[in-house]
């Protein structure tokens, strides 16, 4: 019976695992390409993050199948709606992590989960329109999260089908993300502050311009002046974000810290490609600072999470 309650209470959050992971993986193989660091850690992770992976989904595919109403009113929730496309998210960074490892696994991947998000956003927005309980109060930057997956598409999908379908999802979520980045502010700075459990999650602001910076890059093949806006904000978000480390490090631990691993991972990336493009040693040596911040994140989240789930702390009633 014990079992069965820690299963009710499976959050779909659990998925942010794997972004953060995936994002990890993959800031490890751009920096073994590119900055050629002796250590090859990125098959190690991309190896953990498909155990977990294959783990988290069959436990929530258990959750939906024995508890399919508490699943329902999940969907239902303005919060934690949100976080449902962190499933199919996890497909589209799949891909890009085993692109260069096998192309034919990555084209599916990159198939199966790009379906599953467009699904998702057109629900998601279907909600957001004709919805009859949300609040200001209930926007949060996990909204961003839908847009995110959308401008993920194209870093793997130029490499599989044509670059327009890889354009109309870039589309999507660049003016998605504008008009969410300007509600927010509006929740932000008028309204009240988001609950201490939300606070993490404002890192997930970095993600979509740094992301977007990745993706338009792959779309455009150089770095233009577009590029560069859409990095150098990526970059100022998130010396705002560590500028405010004090505030974050007073947060007692939820699972929303998460939230840290994957937009680090992102501005990361961006860097290290930055440096790529520009040959700018200043990059190179920044990428470096973001990647042992980044490592830092990641292995203090997997063993705090860790105990978290030997002290049962989460999966636990709200």
């Amino acid at each position: 019976m014990n079992k069965q309650l820690r299963i009710l209470h499976f959050p779909i959050s659990f998925f942010s695992i794997i972004l953060g992971l995936t994002g990890a993986t993959l800031a490890f193989q751009k920096a073994e390409q590119v900055l050629k660091i002796p250590v090859s850690l990125s098959s190690i992770f991309l190896i953990v993050t498909v155990i977990i992976f294959s783990a988290i989904t069959i436990i929530y595919a258990i959750k939906y199948f024995t508890f399919r109403d508490e699943v329902i009113e999940e969907f239902n929730n303005p919060i934690k709606l949100s976080f449902f496309p962190t499933f199919s998210i996890s497909f589209v960074m799949l891909s890009i992590a085993t692109l260069g490892i096998n192309e034919s696994l990555s084209k599916y991947l990159w198939v199966v989960g790009t379906v599953l998000h467009f699904i998702f956003t057109l629900k998601i927005i279907s909600i957001w329109i004709h919805h009859t309980h949300f609040e200001i109060k209930h926007m949060n930057p996990a909204w961003f999260i839908p847009a995110v997956g959308n401008i993920l598409v194209p870093i793997a999908g130029v490499k599989h089908f044509s670059p327009e379908i890889s354009w109309f999802f870039f589309s999507i979520g660049l003016f998605f993300w504008i008009i969410l980045l300007i509600i927010f502010f509006n929740r932000i700075i008028f309204h009240h502050p988001l609950p201490e459990k939300l606070v993490p999650t404002l890192f997930i602001l970095i993600a979509p311009p740094a992301v977007g910076f990745i993706a338009y890059v792959k779309l455009v093949g150089e770095v233009d002046a577009f590029a560069r806006i859409l990095f150098y904000f990526a970059l100022f978000l998130t010396f705002l974000l560590f500028f405010q480390v004090k505030s974050f490090a007073q947060i007692k631990f939820y699972f929303s810290w998460w939230a840290y691993s994957f937009p680090i991972s992102a501005i990361t990336i961006a860097t290290i490609l930055m440096y790529h493009q520009t040959e700018v040693i200043a990059f190179k040596y920044l990428a470096f600072v973001f990647l042992a911040i980044l490592s830092t994140v990641v292995l203090f989240l997997i063993l705090r999470t860790a105990k978290a789930i030997k002290m049962k702390e989460i999966c636990v009633e709200e």
